[in-house]
């Protein structure tokens, strides 16, 4: 006569743990389905060997911000940042025609026109040179050109993301003038990259020389190809054109060079027919990128975040406004606070669930407000792709869908 097996309750508690268990990973499979290229994440990452260094640093897989990129530039994903320094590799770029390999052994600055000595610079010879660096924002004079007519993009990086904040490093430009012995009569500089275009541009010397810099690193670490390894030039505030990347030449002359090799500004064309030259500094202006196009909020506290700055020095103000500018309030501004460089703002705000229009305005310490829209075409028109620092307006749907819009 057989004898029935007995039991065991650690025997019945594994066998139920074990059905569970397979019950939990049934549910889990159609999520797993819905999201192919999530990395596995084990149950207790402590059981698992983690990964070796590697010999350059990732960022993690989970992490997703990246450029949106073109045949000849690239966006800075501003609503996915944090704090003021945008990472090399997030920085946005502009080239026009290509970005050059070049060897720094081989690469040389020459500098000359109305210079004393005319001198050949070598990489080396210019990291001997006292270092200097400086957090600084480099906005492309094109930035937001296609929000002039209509609401052109559908995220903060698609309407504003011609523009990074980075720190900079290399030698002082009036230092490295200052051996080649600049001539007193000396007022104009053109500068020359060593791209397929040979990019150039015309710049006036006095302002240039309180703050330009000839840079070789960003971020700690060398400069990047697209962002003009292994030398660029560096006018803190002014348009990002003239900060001529893979820099190669320097010339001094008397006035500005116009002639069809020498050449180049870029300029506003005005509602009278008339256009505005070498208008270099970038003015004031924010954006709010959180919440922001493309995003979704949900009903009660959101607190707004944005950017500010300003080519013409610190941001002083920044103002926020919930109704398409009916009311204006003021948001703390996030120290540091420094000058040509990016700001972060933020605002607490209690969403109630019904449409509502977010826009941020700056003011810098000139006392230049940024304008709405409709004040700045009033004066400059539709005519420029140029110089846009309209005020942003995001619209809040009842659904919490955020949405680029004019006001």
């Amino acid at each position: 006569m057989s004898q029935k097996p007995t039991l065991s309750r650690r025997t019945f508690l594994t066998a139920a743990s074990l059905a569970g268990l397979a019950a939990a990973q049934a549910m889990l499979q159609p999520l797993q389905a819905q999201t192919p290229d999530a990395p596995t994440v084990p149950e207790d990452p402590t059981k698992v060997p983690g990964a070796p260094p590697s010999a350059y640093g990732q960022r993690s897989s989970f992490e997703q911000a990246q450029r949106l990129a073109g045949s000849s530039s690239s966006l800075t994903p501003l609503q996915d940042l944090h704090g003021i320094v945008t990472p090399a590799s997030l920085h946005f770029e502009r080239h026009h025609n290509g970005v050059p390999l070049i060897d720094p052994a081989r690469h040389r600055l020459l500098i000359h026109g109305l210079v004393e000595r005319p001198m050949i610079f070598t990489m080396d010879e210019l990291k001997r040179f006292p270092a200097v660096s400086r957090l600084a924002f480099i906005e492309c004079s094109g930035n937001s050109a296609g929000e002039w007519h209509e609401p052109g993009g559908q995220t903060a990086q698609q309407t504003q993301g011609l523009i990074s904040s980075s720190e900079w490093t290399g030698v002082l430009l009036a230092i490295v003038l200052r051996e080649v012995g600049m001539k007193p009569d000396a007022t104009w500089m053109l500068a020359e990259g060593a791209d397929a275009a040979a990019m150039t541009r015309s710049i006036p010397l006095a302002p240039a020389l309180e703050e330009a810099l000839l840079c070789y690193a960003q971020n700690g670490e060398a400069l990047r190809p697209e962002q003009g390894y292994p030398l660029r030039l560096l006018i803190p505030g002014w348009e990002g054109n003239v900060c001529i990347k893979w820099l190669r030449r320097l010339k001094l002359g008397a006035a500005p060079f116009m002639t069809r090799e020498e050449t180049s500004h870029y300029t506003d064309l005005m509602p009278n027919g008339t256009a505005r030259q070498f208008t270099l500094v970038m003015e004031a202006k924010s954006v709010i990128t959180s919440p922001s196009g493309g995003q979704q909020i949900r009903p009660g506290f959101v607190e707004i975040r944005g950017l500010a700055w300003s080519g013409r020095g610190r941001v002083t103000q920044v103002e926020v406004s919930t109704d398409g500018g009916e009311t204006w309030r003021k948001a703390q501004l996030q120290k540091p606070v420094l000058a040509k460089c990016h700001t972060r703002f933020r605002f607490p705000w209690r969403w109630n669930g019904q449409e509502a229009i977010l826009q941020s305005r700056c003011a810098d310490e000139t006392g230049y407000v940024q304008p709405s829209r409709q004040a700045l075409v009033a004066v400059r028109g539709l005519h420029s792709i140029y110089h846009n620092n309209a005020i942003q307006s995001w619209k809040v749907s009842r659904d919490g869908a955020v949405h680029n819009v004019h006001v």
